[in-house]
């Protein structure tokens, strides 16, 4: 099923598909609903998955095109989203831009969620100083190879960062990538200009970590296998973990491990709820 859900400044996407609790899929980077489709179809038969488009992105419309959007509104998304459509907190998996959102959802609305897998949650200020700043220079740099070289070479920028190494990345039979092509300029565009600059300047505040660490909802840090240890996506789950006093689960792949390895993925999170 896809459906509209009108909140303040815009209009979402969102589909659903299976059946049983719902579990919401909320993507990392660029990525629209139908994202990780491949890792869906090993879920509909014990969750009722809900996917949707961030606001900006595809048919997810702002009601003031180019106005941009920030954690804030992302976030007040996912709650009137998952509002609609259940009265029981609900179980989330949020990827990169994804962890990001549902981290500060569980912080402050814990009552829409029992679960959220955070895998490789991209929140700088969980870094120690040092390692932050670099980060976030590495991000102001990735921004500006956009800007001088064009979108392509900014998702390349992007990928190094992030420990994704298309030349010698590995997938798993059924494995659905979608072509670095023109279809993707635009998504790409509006993260890059937009929800970039709020993943640069993301953190949890102590009161947050602790509300996080003491709430009801559970949450949990996680990270691709063959993620480099050394870079920041990486090094904010395993801070996360370390924040919330929890070990840190390990899923098939790296940074896109959902979309590399959907059937490995899809088993490893059935088997954490």
């Amino acid at each position: 099923m896809q459906a509209a859900l009108t909140v303040p400044g815009a209009t979402l996407h969102y589909e659903l598909r299976g059946s049983g609790p719902l579990l919401l899929v909320a993507q990392s980077g660029e990525g629209d609903a139908n994202r990780s489709d491949a890792m869906v179809d090993h879920l509909v038969g014990s969750y009722t998955v809900v996917t949707y488009d961030r606001r900006g992105l595809s048919r997810s419309l702002l009601d003031e095109p180019g106005s941009g959007a920030t954690l804030d509104e992302h976030v007040d998304d996912v709650h009137r989203l998952l509002a609609t459509l259940t009265d029981e907190p609900a179980l989330m998996l949020g990827c990169s831009m994804g962890a990001v959102i549902g981290l500060r959802l569980a912080a402050r609305h814990p009552g829409r969620l029992s679960t959220l897998v955070a895998h490789e949650p991209a929140v700088p200020g969980l870094l120690p100083e040092s390692e932050r700043r670099r980060t976030q220079d590495e991000l102001d740099e990735m921004r500006a190879t956009f800007e001088r070289d064009g979108w392509i070479a900014g998702v390349r920028r992007i990928g190094q960062l992030l420990g994704i190494d298309p030349a010698r990345q590995e997938t798993e039979p059924g494995a659905r990538l979608a072509p670095l092509d023109a279809s993707r300029e635009a998504n790409f565009d509006f993260f890059v200009r937009h929800d970039a600059l709020t993943m640069r300047d993301a953190d949890l505040t102590p009161a947050e970590l602790d509300a996080l660490a003491t709430g009801p909802v559970r949450i949990v840090p996680a990270a691709g296998r063959t993620t480099p240890r050394t870079v920041f996506d990486y090094r904010c789950a395993q801070e996360l973990a370390v924040g919330l006093g929890t070990g840190l689960t390990h899923f098939p792949g790296g940074h896109n491990g959902n979309l590399t390895h959907p059937k490995g993925f899809a088993e490893v999170l059935h088997g954490l709820w």
